[in-house]
């Protein structure tokens, strides 16, 4: 099982401008604050990134994250999380992404910014 399949990622919309994806919270997420944990943003950013970045360049080329800043700005506790990627830069190599995430009353509770490795598949 993946890691996105393990915390529930749901992306609804993978286009190669602008891509979003979802995650409804429960205890999975949660650090022992009982707020969610750093690590579900990161992942979700890098996820929403690489498979929107995945989408546009295969089947002749993969998308692997390269770099991921994440910043929080407001603890979530409950609900669903949503994420709305941007792209910044399409260039040959790499992919760059802003992603915002708000929290279930449409606040911004964080921001990632993401860079995706395009590399060629074996064989293309």
């Amino acid at each position: 099982m993946t890691l996105d399949a393990t915390l529930g990622f749901e992306l609804t919309d993978l286009g190669a401008e602008r891509a979003h994806a979802q995650v409804e919270i429960d205890e999975r997420h949660l650090q022992p604050f009982g707020v969610v944990h750093g690590g579900v943003y990161a992942a979700l950013a890098e996820t929403l990134a690489s498979h929107a970045t995945a989408a546009a360049v295969m089947p002749e080329y993969m998308a692997l994250g390269s770099s991921n800043l994440t910043s929080f700005l407001r603890p979530v506790v409950a609900g669903t999380i949503r994420a709305e990627a941007e792209r910044l830069h399409r260039g040959r190599t790499t992919w760059v992404w802003d992603v915002r995430f708000t929290d279930s009353e449409g606040r911004l509770c964080a921001t990632s910014r993401i860079t995706v490795a395009v590399r060629p598949l074996e064989g293309s």
